[in-house]
């Protein structure tokens, strides 16, 4: 199993905005190819201005297979352009994980 957590950092103000433009133009593409999040949160304390994705993948190349599938799909490159527009992201960073053998991610 593969853990893809990803954190984006969005300008002060704009985390409603930011979500709302996700779930309006994002979301439905994006999990008709990678399927439901493991989580999809955002920071309550500590570095605010944050949320997170977690998705979980088989392995490496099952994500890979996935993620091509959904930057190839028209309605996804829209969010894409949309959210670059839109021009409330300004971080982001990504760390592909492994659950530890004593604590397993039952899906």
């Amino acid at each position: 199993m593969l853990i893809d957590h990803r954190t984006y950092t969005v300008k002060p103000g704009t985390m409603a905005k930011q979500a709302a433009l996700y779930q309006e133009f994002g979301l439905k593409a994006q999990t008709r190819h990678l399927g439901q999040p493991l989580a999809w949160l955002i920071t309550e304390s500590g570095e605010v201005n944050t949320y997170v994705h977690i998705w979980v993948y088989k392995d490496a190349a099952d994500r890979a297979t996935k993620r091509a599938a959904m930057a190839a799909d028209p309605e996804w490159q829209a969010y894409v352009q949309k959210n670059g527009e839109a021009g409330y992201l300004i971080a982001q960073k990504n760390s592909l994980m492994t659950p530890a053998a004593f604590a397993p991610i039952n899906r």
